[in-house]
């Protein structure tokens, strides 16, 4: 009972910065899809999607790296770590800035450049300042990780909101023609969702602040023989999480050249890879809890044995963790007829919708596959990791080279999906070999099932004439009540858990 309560406050401490952030940048969606068409964003899912691939390899592994070796000697570890991560990242950064105008152009949009050379800046500043964030998790210094990561979001939501929301207006003479011309001009329409990028730079450069004394810490240093250490242990996690990101991403890289012209009647296959995008993100409420959960596992199950972090207790952590998601997806698939409309703000885009479920319970899986994963960082087969994801993504290659001709942005859904089940099984199965847990996978199963009976019968009883808050939500009740009834226990006339 103890490491749920360690775990689910720290998860919690670290899901307010987390869930609050993202809820704010979740907001940014009602706000680009008011300011831009589908079309107009094309460029910004494209290019956040190539952003999420190349971040990993600006970090490649070091991140987990410095969990696992920062226990022996944590200053040695972090400066040498930092060195490499700043050396790299300024070599990246170089390079992007001298190529991003053929760049651009070989993607389809000649005369960007600017906006690679704002994406390579932040993806420089993401990668210099994980390190530090990675030190204040481990020394649970998690007030000061919570602010700075809040701060920063706050500044991009409110940047958004000016250039947007205000700025844009003005210069189209939205809010009439009185306007100092000063502030006319402050907007570009040529940059237009370019905006997005600025203000998601400027917000990260604000980072520094927050970790000026983490920095202060810092001095250069370099010992080849123990970077090269650090680099078997970390490249197999690089290429793990770049098969992961792939595993992500590459539906909606292949949405706009597999779909055929056409396919939707009246949209193009920039509307479509838009619409697909923006459907993508109401997914964000499973990655909220995955990323939080991971930000307080990591460095606690990576750590040196206790009784604790047993191999019991991981199985405990991860059943609940599963009991979480699925309340998750099961409440957000059941009120996606209003969620859509009070995010989604031109209608154009409700015409995806059908993917989140899938994608939502793609996303649970791939928590799960999270939460098994430690088997091989603690035992130092992180190559098997790479074999898993690189699996995965084979999956998710097929699946939408062939299906996405057939069945749209439904078959990149649906891949991800099969991808995410295929690395959950074979992590299972890898792991009982290496590192057994007792797993209550049969538990996990049942509850999965139900969740699929309780959305899908939201669609039967919408027939009824009854208030649809009414008959999409009847399974999600029942569900709740299924948990606490198979869960908790009565004791002195209050529930606890179980804990079975």
């Amino acid at each position: 009972m103890s490491i749920l309560k360690k775990l689910a406050g720290e998860t919690l401490s670290y899901g307010f910065s987390t869930i609050l952030g993202r809820s704010l940048n979740f907001l940014l969606v009602f706000v680009h899809t008011w300011a831009f068409l589908p079309a107009e964003l094309g460029i910004n899912v494209k290019l956040y999607g190539y952003m999420a691939i190349a971040n990993i390899v600006y970090t490649y592994g070091m991140e987990t790296a410095y969990f696992r070796y920062a226990k022996e000697a944590p200053e040695k570890y972090y400066q040498l770590i930092l060195t490499a991560i700043i050396a790299t990242s300024g070599a990246f950064t170089l390079g992007l800035y001298v190529f991003s105008a053929p760049i651009m152009q070989s993607l389809g949009y000649p005369g960007k450049g600017l906006f690679l050379e704002w994406l390579a800046l932040i993806l420089a500043i993401d990668a210099i300042t994980a390190i530090p964030f990675a030190k204040l998790r481990l020394e649970q210094k998690i007030k000061k990780f919570v602010t700075a990561k809040i701060v920063s979001i706050l500044v991009n939501v409110g940047l958004n909101l000016l250039f947007l929301l205000v700025l844009k207006p003005i210069h189209a003479g939205e809010f009439g023609q009185t306007w100092p011309s000063f502030l006319k001009h402050l907007y570009v329409p040529e940059i237009g969702a370019g905006y997005i990028f600025l203000a998601n730079l400027i917000a990260n450069a604000s980072l520094f602040y927050w970790l000026k004394d983490e920095f202060k810490a810092y001095r250069w240093r370099w010992d080849w023989a123990e970077f090269k250490s650090l680099w078997v242990y970390a490249y197999p996690i690089m290429f793990m999480s770049l098969a992961a990101m792939f595993n992500l991403m590459f539906d909606r890289l292949l949405l706009e050249e597999f779909l055929p012209t056409g396919f939707y009647a009246g949209r193009s296959s920039e509307d479509a890879l838009g619409i697909y995008g923006n459907c993508y993100k109401l997914s964000v409420f499973m990655s909220l809890a995955i990323q939080a959960f991971k930000y307080a596992a990591e460095p606690f199950f990576l750590g040196s044995k206790s009784a604790e972090n047993s191999q019991a207790n991981l199985a405990l952590v991860s059943h609940w963790f599963v009991i979480v998601c699925l309340i998750l997806w099961v409440g957000v698939s059941s009120n996606l007829f209003w969620i859509q409309g009070l995010f989604l703000r031109q209608s154009i885009y409700w015409e995806g919708i059908a993917v989140v479920p899938v994608l939502l319970l793609a996303n649970l899986f791939l928590g799960v596959y999270y939460t098994q994963s430690v088997w091989f960082k603690k035992t130092n087969k992180t190559y098997m990791g790479t074999v898993i994801t690189v699996t995965g993504l084979a999956v998710t290659l097929i699946g939408n080279v062939l299906f996405i001709p057939v069945y749209g942005y439904m078959a990149c859904a649906y891949s991800f999906l099969t991808s995410a089940i295929v690395m959950t099984v074979l992590c299972y199965v890898g792991g009982q070999k290496f590192d057994p847990a007792p797993y209550r996978w049969m538990a996990a199963i049942v509850y999965i099932s139900l969740g699929v009976l309780a959305i899908t019968s939201g669609a039967l009883l919408s027939r009824l004439e009854i208030p649809m808050i009414i008959s999409q939500n009847i399974g999600f009740i029942c569900i709740l009540a299924y948990i606490f009834i198979q869960e908790f226990s009565w004791k002195n006339g209050k529930p606890s858990l179980a804990l079975k």
